[in-house]
């Protein structure tokens, strides 16, 4: 299974994950790969209030590395679209842990998240949908 395959695999879990708790999911085939910036899922949920905007991220590493691009990519469209933005973040043999930006760690060329990290920071599944905006 190539990585791209991989990648749309978990795009494909945590879609229906959220599905499954009554969030409405769209996967954005292809992200990253249009002139426009888009995440890799949006979620929203009208009885939370909330539309969260997600990249996803899996690897067999203990460190994920992402360009400055990338969270700019990110960062454009939550705003545009008036999003949360998230980092959906899998280590092998771990379950789904979600950062926000602040969490990211700033490298000379770029951001990192560390297994450690998202040890420490990071939310689980259930936390990230439990959370609920007062309108």
């Amino acid at each position: 299974m190539s990585v791209k395959q991989k990648g749309s695999k978990a795009e494909r879990e945590l879609l229906h994950m959220f599905w499954a708790k009554n969030f409405a999911t769209i996967r954005s085939a292809g992200s990253g790969s249009m002139k426009y910036p888009g995440p890799d899922l949006l979620v929203g949920n009208k009885e939370s209030n909330r539309r969260l905007a997600i990249e996803c991220k899996t690897t067999k590493s203990n460190k994920i590395y992402l360009s400055d691009y990338d969270i700019k990519q990110l960062r454009d469209f939550s705003d545009i679209f008036d999003a949360r933005e998230w980092f959906a973040v899998k280590f092998t043999k771990k379950d789904w842990r979600f950062l926000s930006l602040e969490d990211l760690k700033k490298t000379k060329s770029g951001y990192v998240i560390d297994s450690k990290v998202v040890d420490m920071y990071g939310i689980s599944f259930e936390e990230l949908i439990s959370y609920k905006i007062k309108p």
